[in-house]
């Protein structure tokens, strides 16, 4: 009797799980139609848009990522789980329907409102909690606390004088930088729908022609296994917007062929980790950076992702070079022949790729905003898969609007949450200030700013999902990062003698003991040191009154690409690199040293933001940014030769060095000359190395 009532609670417990996988799956649904329909039809205005986004998202992460891991699945937790969700998505409903009779009280809230934002707020700091870890509520918590209480008594730059706590409440509810402001609005469009479209390429089986395509394109290189890892994370990048996922999805494939073919398990995962990290640089989707981006800075969404293309292609060579080299290093031989070609590849499953990125690209071209061509993308999905042997039917795409939904839970909370913190730093000027701070530190050397700026990434990412860390990291210091760039061309006009004599008053006023440099001609190094000398109140409108609006932009897009490229390192950097781990649970090699592979592979997420800073590599007219690319991709070959001591054949030391400087003459701006000079010696290593290198196979391990 016992064992029978066992198998009736089973068997009850079973068809509950069932039932409610149901409901939840057919609420994901509805969540996704929802937001296309508003898309094409915007009933409702941006901030009952981006309060139902929130509300439907707490809901289901309340359910996805219960409060107690282990208590899944027993009665009074998925209870308090199922209250504390429908409790945040009630009160971001409400607040949405009282705003207009807060503002006819005068920007009051009444006893419901107050309660409605307590539940609001301490809903995002605990749902936050649970999809990202503790470091975002506890700034949560400074952030709020810091304007309502304990600002007034930090002393120096940072304080503050305070607000009340209503207007602390109300801000960060309807302000335009809030939980249901401006990056909420990017959260409810743009990154959502493309989230969307990225799951109906998945499903449709765009995953597994990515996969075969770079089986035949490099199946048969050197170092085969690890390049169709870097092709097939490029790739899936295009269509994935988490490095992670990149990694779990391309890496159970990638990763056993690379250790089949002799790598070590912790290059393999290193390999996977930081390949994917790189689909987070590849256009179009680019993670949430790109339309984040795109509303910071106010340039088309489509600019940004244009000029994305050429960087993430260097990156994606750079971790090749890697990859062939290390093949070279050990003598590993090429993959046996599978039979795999293009054409094969393309008859299996070509349409369900290539149609939906073409239609939208297209889309984008001829002028369609993101959200539009998303939407067609995805009907473009469901097409063209009927072309293929995996055509999309009803339960296809219900079961692509579920993925793409749940896909999404952990971005849409911290997005709108992140919000909390972003409303304190332009409300308290914090961002202005830390702006300072940086420029102050650096003496306007965009060198040292980027040091300054990559630790800061380092540290914030140890905490925080790159999304996250790059709207912070740029909130606070972008500012200054532009500005120093844009300086550049002050410097090249002052130094030229081109700049105006209206200009020049400005300056007399910031620099009034150097009034005689103004009379003679002056090298770029002495025009530098006069710019980077000049106080903050002259610098700005000197910069203002010089800076072409082009150029202004342009630097703008520089200074935010650099910080989100930098922001990209805590997916490959320890203590905390959640792809390296990832992969290396894949590879079932060591967690750190796996770690540590990821990060020296990735050293491209260093060096090119400094091409972003001082070549025309973002900003300059194509002619100019492929001849940029081109020196790069010797420069980044001869670096990385350098740094594993082999290029075709191991060497020493002083091949080594030889490779380092030829590395850095191909990389050095604006001198065509040892650019050429750099290139020609990288050429010469090259030949040298393979008819007279070593011929002695390093042994794996070494």
């Amino acid at each position: 009797m016992a064992q029978i009532d066992e198998d009736e609670d089973g068997g009850r417990l079973r068809s509950f799980r069932g039932t409610a996988d149901v409901v939840l799956s057919v609420f994901c649904f509805l969540i996704a139609v929802g937001h296309i329909y508003v898309a094409f039809d915007p009933v409702l205005s941006e901030l009952q848009r981006n309060s139902f986004h929130f509300a439907g998202f707490a809901a289901l992460a309340a359910i996805l990522y219960p409060m107690w891991r282990g208590a899944r699945g027993k009665a009074a937790p998925i209870a308090l789980d199922l209250i504390i969700g429908i409790a945040v998505a009630a009160s971001a409903v409400w607040l949405t329907f009282a705003e207009n009779a807060i503002y006819d009280r005068g920007v009051k809230l009444a006893t419901a409102d107050w309660i409605a934002v307590i539940i609001c707020i301490l809903g995002a700091i605990e749902l936050t909690r649970r999809v990202a870890g503790n470091i975002i509520p506890i700034l949560i918590i400074l952030s709020l606390t810091y304007v309502a209480f304990w600002g007034k008594y930090v002393g120096g730059v940072f304080a503050f004088p305070g607000l009340s706590v209503e207007t602390v409440a109300f801000r960060s509810i309807f302000g335009d930088d809030a939980m249901f402001g401006t990056i909420a609005r990017i959260s409810s469009t743009y990154v959502f729908l493309f989230i969307i479209f990225g799951a109906f390429l998945l499903r449709s089986g765009a995953g597994e022609f990515v996969i075969n395509i770079a089986r035949a394109v490099a199946g048969k290189m050197v170092g085969g296994p690890g390049i169709v890892a870097v092709i097939a994370s490029g790739l899936t990048g295009t269509i994935s917007g988490s490095a992670v996922a990149n990694t779990a999805s391309t890496g159970v494939i990638t990763i056993p062929l690379m250790k089949r073919a002799g790598f070590q398990p912790k290059f393999a995962g290193g390999v996977e980790a930081a390949a994917s990290t790189g689909g987070q640089l590849m256009p179009p989707i680019m993670g949430a950076g790109a339309f984040v981006m795109a509303s910071f800075t106010q340039i088309p969404y489509e600019t940004i992702v244009a000029v994305a293309a050429l960087p993430a292609l260097l990156y994606f060579l750079s971790v090749a070079f890697f990859v062939r080299i290390e093949a070279r290093r050990n003598n590993l031989p090429p993959m046996p022949d599978e039979g795999q070609t293009l054409g094969s590849a393309f008859k299996e499953g070509g349409a369900s790729f290539l149609i939906p990125i073409a239609t939208l690209i297209t889309l984008l071209v001829v002028g369609f905003t993101p959200t539009y061509a998303a939407v067609f993308g995805i009907f473009a999905v469901i097409v063209s898969s009927w072309l293929t042997k995996n055509p999309m039917g009803p339960k296809a795409v219900f079961e692509a609007f579920v993925m793409g939904t749940k896909g999404m839970v952990l971005t849409a909370v911290l997005l709108c949450a992140v919000g909390l913190i972003v409303n304190v730093i332009a409300t308290a000027g914090i961002g202005n200030t830390f702006s300072l701070m940086i420029a102050s530190w650096a003496g306007g050397n965009i060198l040292i700013a980027l040091v300054l700026i990559a630790l800061a990434s380092l540290v914030l990412g140890m905490g925080l999902p790159v999304t996250a860390a790059y709207i912070v990291l740029a909130t606070l210091s972008a500012p200054a990062l532009s500005g120093m760039i844009s300086d550049q061309f002050v410097i090249a006009q002052l130094a030229s003698g081109a700049l105006p004599e209206t200009a020049k008053a400005v300056l007399m006023f910031g620099v009034p003991e150097q009034i005689d440099m103004l009379s003679r001609e002056l090298t770029h190094a002495e025009a530098a040191g006069l710019i980077q000398s000049l106080p903050l109140e002259i610098a700005a409108p000197l910069r203002d009154l010089v800076v072409p609006p082009a150029v202004a932009t342009s630097a703008l897009l520089s200074a935010h690409m650099i910080i989100f490229w930098l922001s990209q390192d805590s997916n490959v950097t320890p203590p905390v690199a959640l792809a390296a781990f990832t992969a290396a649970a894949i590879a079932k090699a060591p967690a750190m040293a796996t770690g540590v592979a990821s990060w020296k592979l990735a050293k491209g997420l260093y060096i090119v933001p400094v091409l972003f800073a001082y070549t025309p590599f973002l900003s300059g007219d194509w002619p100019a940014m492929i001849q940029v690319f081109f020196f790069a991709v010797f420069g980044v070959y001869a670096l990385s030769a350098g740094l594993q001591g082999c290029m075709e054949r191991p060497f020493g030391i002083v091949m080594r060095l030889a490779c380092f400087a030829a590395g850095l003459a191909c990389l050095w701006p604006a001198t065509l000359l040892l650019n050429l000079f750099g290139l020609v010696t990288v050429v010469a290593l090259l030949v040298w190395n393979v008819r007279f290198g070593a011929r002695v196979a390093v042994q794996p391990g070494q």
